[in-house]
């Protein structure tokens, strides 16, 4: 009984404890948001809805945070302040806001933001994408630009796609023939894998292959990881304690990626030294890794790049370059079912210009300026990665706000594709609106990040230096999937299939496409 009372009487004096923590911590909180409104006070900032202590504006962001901050945005205006947690954060939500940010004061927001799992996962931000603006990043994206994504080496390795494509192509065609359902999504994304592992490593993975198959889990487990919500990144009393528990599936993440990555340069770095020993360097076509190790041993570089640097820059390859486009591919095949109109005039199109007894292919977009409009359609409506983020790097003043230096920048492309000032009946899938009306069929509106209102692919220094590969494997495979079969949806019937999104790093859909690809061609081109 005494036992039972002193452990009473200690519950009590725990829980008074943890009481008079959280009440100071609370004044504290409350003390330091007066002193902090006080001060910006002073300063004159962009509209911004009443803060919570601690959380600040966090609690605005959900279910899904580019939709929320897009609603925010019709009461607060183009440029909002917000703080997210204690992190503070300016949104642009139109194209003449984005333009202000990315373009006219592009200098001082051209570094983002650090993220606790992204870190981690690329070695200390040893990568790209994420690595701070500075000499390493100008070297590594005039690399890109040059060597790794430029048109001579895209050029070279045309063929390990075309060999992706006709692998999948030909399991569509016997799911179709059985009238076997499939997971369009699913099967695109592997797609997508197995062509970014053949340009990187030159891997011939089948689809039951171990090696691939653990890729695909890492991409997954990767997006899905990079996309939670991790307190520690905005709570700044979080700042280094891992209150989720994310650093240990962040490292087991991180130890699988390591091991097939070092296996493989192993295998490249012995491949090369037989070359070397044969002589039969000159004229063998190398892959990413290849020439990323051409880099490595070359003493005159201007940066000497390391094993991690090599290891998070395909590591950017495969996270950026598998889901993005994947998921375009899903959309643009999801409206063309909503809409059999447009989808009968595409193949209209591919009909006119290729035939029906050859498949469709990269060299061949150029000369099919609708299908290329719907995809620019589906970027709209659906940008893949639905915000661009960066930081301030210095402070500056936008249309007469002061935006400090740490600020994060989210510029929301689902807002600005949704713009009723840019856009006639924005909602719409309608791609005539990027069909010129001079008679070639062009559109002068490009995708590439010089007008405003459409930059799925980002803009200026930092924007995508894998536009163009982007472009081909969307547009190819998509086309091919146009002219190959029909999509029957449902048990075969016309039922539409839902458009919601799911929350996340990408834009997702919330529900999988499942279809029949029943072939239309006979007999079916020889591939």
């Amino acid at each position: 009984m005494i036992h039972l009372l002193l452990l009473k009487d200690s519950n009590m004096a725990d829980n008074q404890f943890y009481i008079q923590l959280f009440a100071i911590l609370l004044i504290s909180t409350f003390l330091f948001r007066a002193i902090l409104k006080r001060k910006q006070n002073k300063v004159h900032r962009p509209p911004s809805p009443i803060a919570l202590p601690i959380i600040g504006h966090l609690h605005l962001m959900a279910p899904i945070p580019h939709q929320a901050l897009h609603k925010l945005s019709i009461r607060y205006g183009p440029i909002m302040h917000l703080f997210l947690g204690s992190v503070p954060c300016v949104i642009a939500s139109t194209a003449e806001a984005a333009k202000e940010f990315l373009k006219t004061h592009e200098t001082h927001f051209s570094n983002r933001p650090k993220s606790f799992s992204v870190d981690y996962l690329t070695y200390g931000s040893q990568d790209f994408s994420f690595a701070p603006y500075g000499p390493y990043w100008k070297f590594m994206k005039k690399i890109c630009m040059s060597e790794l994504l430029g048109g001579h080496t895209l050029n070279q390795l045309l063929p390990v796609r075309r060999q992706e494509t006709t692998r999948f192509l030909k399991l569509l065609f016997k799911k179709g023939t059985a009238f076997q359902e499939v997971n369009v999504g699913g099967e695109l994304m592997t797609l997508s894998n197995n062509i970014i592992s053949r340009m990187i490593m030159c891997e011939t993975w089948s689809e039951n292959d171990d090696e691939a198959e653990e890729m695909r889990k890492l991409v997954e487990d990767t997006a899905h990881l990079t996309g939670l919500f991790n307190v520690s990144d905005f709570i700044w009393f979080f700042k280094n304690w891992d209150v989720q528990g994310f650093g240990k599936r962040l490292k087991e993440i991180r130890d699988r990626f390591d091991a097939m990555l070092e296996k493989v340069i192993k295998e490249h770095e012995e491949e090369r030294r037989k070359r070397m020993e044969e002589g039969a360097g000159d004229g063998q076509i190398k892959d990413l890794l290849g020439i990323l190790l051409d880099i490595l041993e070359d003493e005159s570089a201007e940066i000497k790049l390391t094993k991690e640097n090599i290891k998070a820059f395909i590591f950017d390859i495969f996270v950026a370059g598998t889901d993005t486009s994947a998921l375009t591919t899903e959309w643009a095949l999801a409206e063309l079912i909503n809409h059999p109109n447009i989808m009968e005039r595409a193949r209209q199109e591919i009909e006119a210009v290729i035939g029906t007894t050859r498949i469709v292919e990269e060299s061949d977009i150029v000369n099919l300026p609708y299908l290329q409009a719907i995809v620019k359609e589906t970027l709209r409506i659906h940008p893949t990665g639905p915000m661009i983020v960066r930081e301030s790097s210095e402070s500056c003043t936008i249309w007469g706000y002061e935006i400090p230096a740490k600020t994060q920048l989210f510029v929301n492309l689902w807002a600005i594709g949704r713009d009723p000032n840019h856009w006639d009946n924005p909602l719409e899938f309608r791609p005539e609106r990027f069909i010129s009306e001079d008679g070639s069929g062009k559109s002068m509106l490009d995708v590439r990040g010089q007008h405003f209102h459409l930059i799925p692919f980002g803009s200026g220094r930092r924007g995508c230096p894998g536009t163009s590969l982007a472009l081909q494997v969307v547009q190819s495979n998509l086309a091919a999937m146009i002219q190959c079969f029909e999509w029957k949806v449902g048990g075969g019937g016309n039922e539409s299939v839902g458009m919601e999104e799911k929350p996340g790093i990408t834009l997702s859909r919330a529900h999988p496409l499942i279809c029949v690809p029943v072939p239309r061609l006979n007999p079916f081109p020889s591939m």
